[in-house]
């Protein structure tokens, strides 16, 4: 036998030999690694999916909150209250918190909301906090802003109607036509349109 022919027998013999021990434990050791990270990606993503969606569902607990307080019509007492409530198959706890403003007769209001049973300090780990404001405070009527109950500031007629002092319906003021301004030479002139209102 030459030597071509045994470097041949050499690599066949080679080749039908296959892989080593030491070759296939990389393999498997490359391959653990990378799923090893896919699976932390993976969690990673359902950790921060879940929390996203419990954020969501604390909003809308606190948002419902203030509704239900302005619904009530009247302002809560000042300082701090907490609670507890059934949202979305889950439980919740809330704190409010009711402060003044710099405007008398508007208060401030934060809801605070979090998990019943989060994780960590009850008063560091609120998933949302909402502010609102209520209030009683009313403007002074001006010259922008007249009363609907009377003549305008000024002496002048207040527009809009007028209520009788038997709260029947009075007469209304006459509208009169807009006067439009000419329009330039070649374009076509539509009738101006009137509104005049009866008693």
């Amino acid at each position: 036998m030459n030597a071509r022919s045994r470097r041949g027998a050499h690599t066949e013999s080679r080749a039908a030999r296959g892989f080593t021990l030491i070759e296939v434990l990389v393999a498997l050791a490359i391959v653990a690694i990378g799923m090893g990270a896919l699976l932390a990606t993976l969690s990673s993503s359902a950790d921060t999916v879940s929390y996203l969606r419990d954020k969501t569902f604390a909003e809308w607990v606190a948002l419902n909150h203030i509704a239900e307080l302005r619904l009530k019509g009247q302002i809560p007492a000042k300082g701090k209250t907490d609670g507890d409530v059934d949202f979305a198959n889950g439980h919740w706890h809330w704190q409010q918190e009711v402060l003044d403003t710099s405007v008398k007769g508007i208060e401030r209001i934060d809801v605070s909301v979090r998990p019943v049973d989060a994780p960590g300090n009850k008063d560091t780990t609120w998933y949302t906090t909402v502010t609102g404001i209520m209030g009683d405070a009313v403007s002074r009527p001006d010259g922008n802003n007249p009363p609907f109950d009377g003549p305008a500031p000024g002496g002048g007629q207040q527009p809009g109607p007028q209520t009788a002092p038997n709260n029947q319906p009075g007469v209304q003021p006459t509208i009169q036509p807009t006067v439009q301004p000419p329009l330039p030479p070649g374009v076509p002139t539509v009738p101006p349109s009137t509104l005049i209102q009866t008693p």
